[in-house]
C-alpha cells in the first residue's frame, strides 16, 4: 500500500500508513514465521505456561495467599508473544501494562519471578513488593517497572526513545496498554511528540472491547482507536488480528523496521479479546451478556493456535502433549519456589526513599562576579553544562532565537551548548517532564533539567508525572532513579494574576520522594542548582520570579559555590523573636526586622531554610531556643501553606522553650488577582510580618 507524503519546510512528511486486514492476511500464516518468532514450540510452551499462571493466579488469592490484584491476560496471549518475543533483553526497552504476563514471560522474566511479584515476596524482581501484584517488571533486563496510572508510560517511552536516538543506539522502545487508556491526554501528547521527533518507539495497544466495564463505543468515535491518530505525520499504524499469531508476529515485524529506520515511530493495533473480568474487582457479567461470554471464548487465541498447529502438520498431538506436560513440571516447581521465598521485609519500607544527594560542602567566598538571582541561575546551569556533556535542558518558549524565556533564565544555553542538548518542548507539561523520566533511563550519568511549566500555576497537567517522578526509586526498590531537576518560576508580586502568581511548594512537600528548594539570593540560587543537577535524584527548584531581577538578591557568586539540601542560613542576627521564612518571604522578614528595630527597640532574628524538603529542623529548633519566640513567614497562602508544618514541628519539638504560641503570616486564602492594588491587598509583605512581630513581641 503506497504511504501518502505531503511536503512541508522542503523536506518530506510521512502520513500515518495502515494496513488493511485484507492485506495483513496475505502477507504471514504460522508456517511463514516472520523476523524475532522463536520457533512453534517454544510459542506455545509460552502461551501454555502464560495460560497455566493466569488461571491460577486467582487461587492464590483465595487461599489468601497474594495476587491481591489479578488482571487476567486470557485472549491477548498472541499479540503479548509477538511484543515478547520481539523484545532484545538489555538491549531494547519495554514499558509493559498490568496485563502483559505473556509479554512479560516472553521477554525474558520466569514463571518463579512472575510468582514473586503476585505474591509480593522480597525477592520481587520489578520492586520488592513495594508495588502491586500483576505490575510485572525486571529492570536489569530493561522491562521497566510502570505504575497503575494507565499509559502514562508512553511519555516515558517517548522520552527514552529520545536518548536512544541522540546517543546512536539501535535499540527500540515499546509501550504497551489497552486501547481505552488511548483515551487520555497524555497518550497523544506521547505520539504527537514521538512522531514529531522520528522517534524509535512501537506503541502497542491491545483492544479487547471494554476498559474495565466501559464498552469502546464510549470510549471514542472510531471504533479502532487507532484512527484517532491516523492524521499524524510520521507515524506507521499497523492493524493485525490480536488472536493470530502469525499475524502478530507480521504486524510487529513491521513496525520495529519502520521505527529502526528513522522514519518515525508506528502503533501496533491489535484486534483481540477479554475472556475473563477485567480483574479480580470486577464482575464483568453484569454489563457483558451470556451471548457475548460464549463468543469470546470461541475466540479464544490458545486452542486457535493449537487447532492450527494440528491442521497444518507443524506439531504432533504427542508433540503437544510433551509441551504440556514440560509447562506443567515448569509451573509446579515455580509454585514451590516462590512459595518458598522470604515474604517483603517490614523493616525496609522507609529504605529507597530518595537517592544519594551530591555530598555538598558549603565555603563562604567573595569570589566570583555580583549576581541578581536570574544571573547567577544562568551562570551555574552554563557552568554545569560546560562540565558534563550529558547534560540536557527543554521546556516551553525557552529557546526560541534571542528570547530564550519569558524570564531570560535560559540565556544564551542553546547558542552554546546547540539544539541537541538544549531545545523548546510542545506546550503540554506532561510530555515535557514525562519525557524527562524517560529520557534519564537510557544512562545514570544523564542529568535532565526542565522548566517543568513557564509558570508554576501550569505544572497541573503534568502532575501524574510529577507523581511518578517521586516514587520511581522506591517502588523499584532502588533500582532506578530519574536524575532530574525541575525548574519552576513560583510565587507572584508580578501582577501575573490566576495562573500565573501561585506558591506550589505546600503541596510539593506533601509528596514524598523529591526534593524541593527555594533560594533567595543568588548565591544560594546557584549553589542550590549546582547541587541539585550533581545529586541523585528528582529536585523542584522553585525559582521565586519576583525576585529573578531584584538588587536585593545580589551577591558575590563563587563558580563553584554549593548549598546543601536541608541547611538553612541565618540571615540577621536577633534576641527577641525569630522569623522562620524561604524565598520571597525572606526578603520581607529581613525588611520588617529592619524596621522593628528602628521602631519598636526589637531584635530580630532572620532564618532562610532555603530547603523545605528536606527541612533543617535543626537549625529551627536552635533560634527557637534562642528567642524563645517563632513567627512562620511565607509567600504562600497561610490556609493549608508549608508554614503549618513548620509550626506544628516547632510545637512538637521546641514546646518547653515558648513564651508565646507560634504564629505565622501569609497570603489570604483566596485565588491571586489581577489587578495590582487587589494583588497588594492579599499577598504577603513586609507591613505584614511587622504586624505579626508587633503581635508577637507584645504576648
Amino acid at each position: 500500500m503506497a504511504q501518502n507524503q505531503t511536503s512541508r519546510g522542503g523536506s518530506t512528511r510521512r502520513r500515518a500508513k495502515t494496513v488493511t486486514p485484507s492485506e495483513k492476511r496475505n502477507q504471514a500464516s504460522p508456517s511463514h514465521p516472520v523476523a524475532h518468532y522463536p520457533g512453534h514450540a517454544e510459542v506455545y510452551r509460552l502461551m501454555t505456561l502464560t495460560r497455566l499462571i493466569d488461571d491460577e493466579a486467582p487461587n492464590f488469592l483465595r487461599k489468601a495467599l497474594g495476587w491481591s490484584y489479578h488482571a487476567p491476560c486470557a485472549g491477548h496471549e498472541a499479540i503479548q508473544l509477538a511484543l515478547g518475543c520481539s523484545f532484545r533483553a538489555s538491549h531494547d526497552y519495554l514499558f509493559p501494562y498490568y496485563r502483559d504476563l505473556a509479554t512479560c514471560l516472553a521477554a525474558g522474566m520466569t514463571p518463579t519471578e512472575i510468582i514473586w511479584n503476585g505474591l509480593s515476596k522480597a525477592n520481587d524482581v520489578a520492586g520488592g513488593g513495594r508495588h502491586m501484584s500483576n505490575h510485572f517488571a525486571k529492570p536489569s533486563i530493561h522491562v521497566q517497572n510502570v505504575s497503575s496510572c494507565v499509559s502514562n508510560h508512553s511519555q516515558h517511552a517517548a522520552g527514552l526513545a529520545r536518548a536512544v536516538k541522540h546517543y546512536g543506539s539501535d535499540a527500540v522502545v515499546f509501550a504497551s496498554f489497552g486501547e481505552s487508556s488511548a483515551s487520555e491526554g497524555y497518550v497523544f501528547e506521547a505520539i504527537n511528540g514521538a512522531s514529531r521527533e522520528q522517534l524509535p518507539v512501537v506503541f502497542v495497544m491491545q483492544d479487547n472491547g471494554y476498559g474495565i466495564g466501559v464498552p469502546k463505543r464510549e470510549q471514542s468515535a472510531n471504533a479502532r482507536i487507532a484512527e484517532n491518530f491516523s492524521g499524524i505525520a510520521n507515524l506507521k499504524i499497523e492493524y493485525c488480528d490480536g488472536r493470530d499469531v502469525a499475524d502478530c508476529f507480521r504486524a510487529m515485524a513491521e513496525a520495529i523496521a519502520f521505527a529502526q529506520s528513522g522514519e518515525g515511530c508506528a502503533i501496533v493495533y491489535a484486534d483481540c479479546v477479554r475472556i475473563g473480568s477485567h480483574s479480580n474487582s470486577d464482575d464483568h457479567k453484569q454489563y457483558r451478556s451470556q451471548e457475548e461470554l460464549d463468543a469470546a471464548r470461541e475466540r479464544d487465541p490458545l486452542p486457535i493456535f493449537r487447532e492450527t498447529l494440528l491442521n497444518e502438520g507443524h506439531m504432533s498431538k504427542d508433540e503437544l502433549a510433551a509441551v504440556e506436560a514440560q509447562v506443567k513440571a515448569e509451573f509446579d516447581q515455580a509454585v514451590i519456589d516462590g512459595m518458598a521465598a522470604e515474604p517483603a521485609d517490614p523493616t525496609t519500607v522507609l529504605e529507597h526513599l530518595l537517592p544519594p544527594a551530591f555530598d555538598a560542602v558549603e565555603e563562604a567566598s567573595d569570589e566570583g562576579p555580583t549576581c541578581t538571582m536570574r544571573e547567577g541561575i544562568n551562570r551555574a546551569m552554563k557552568g554545569e553544562f560546560r562540565a558534563n556533556p550529558d547534560t540536557f535542558m527543554w521546556g516551553q518558549d525557552m529557546a526560541s532565537g534571542t528570547k530564550e524565556g519569558i524570564f531570560k533564565v535560559s540565556d544564551g544555553m542553546q547558542a552554546e551548548f546547540g539544539e541537541a542538548r538544549v531545545f523548546n518542548a510542545p506546550i503540554a507539561e506532561n510530555y515535557i517532564v514525562g519525557t524527562a523520566n524517560g529520557f534519564s533511563r537510557f544512562d545514570p550519568k544523564i542529568r535532565v533539567v526542565i522548566e517543568g511549566a513557564e509558570f508554576a500555576d501550569y505544572i497541573w497537567p503534568a502532575f501524574d508525572q510529577v507523581i511518578e517522578l517521586s516514587h520511581e526509586y522506591w517502588r523499584t526498590n532502588g533500582q532506578f532513579s530519574p536524575n532530574v531537576v525541575v525548574r519552576l518560576a513560583s510565587g507572584g508580586n508580578i501582577g501575573g494574576g490566576l495562573y500565573h502568581s501561585q506558591n506550589i511548594e505546600g503541596i510539593l512537600a506533601n509528596i514524598p520522594g523529591i526534593r524541593v528548594v527555594q533560594p533567595a539570593f543568588a548565591d544560594d540560587a546557584a549553589g542550590l542548582f549546582r547541587t541539585a543537577i550533581r545529586s541523585q535524584g528528582v529536585t523542584f527548584f522553585l525559582e521565586p520570579k519576583f525576585l529573578y531581577n531584584q538588587p536585593r538578591t545580589r551577591t558575590n557568586v563563587p563558580d563553584d559555590f554549593v548549598v546543601p539540601f536541608g541547611s538553612a542560613r541565618l540571615r540577621r542576627e536577633g534576641t527577641d523573636l525569630s522569623i522562620v521564612s524561604y524565598g520571597t518571604g525572606v526578603h520581607h522578614a529581613i525588611a520588617a526586622a529592619n524596621k522593628a528595630e528602628e521602631e519598636d527597640g526589637l531584635s530580630v532574628e532572620v532564618l532562610d531554610l532555603r530547603s523545605i524538603n528536606p527541612l533543617d529542623m535543626d537549625s529551627i529548633v536552635k533560634t527557637v531556643n534562642k528567642t524563645n519566640r517563632v513567627l512562620v513567614a511565607h509567600e504562600d497562602k497561610l490556609f493549608g501553606g508549608f508554614g503549618g508544618e513548620v509550626a506544628s514541628q516547632i510545637v512538637d519539638r521546641c514546646f518547653d522553650q515558648l513564651d508565646a504560641p507560634v504564629a505565622r503570616v501569609g497570603q489570604d486564602y483566596i485565588p491571586t488577582p489581577f489587578a495590582r492594588n487587589l494583588e497588594a491587598a492579599m499577598q504577603l509583605n513586609a507591613d505584614r510580618v511587622l504586624k505579626a512581630i508587633r503581635d508577637l513581641a507584645s504576648y
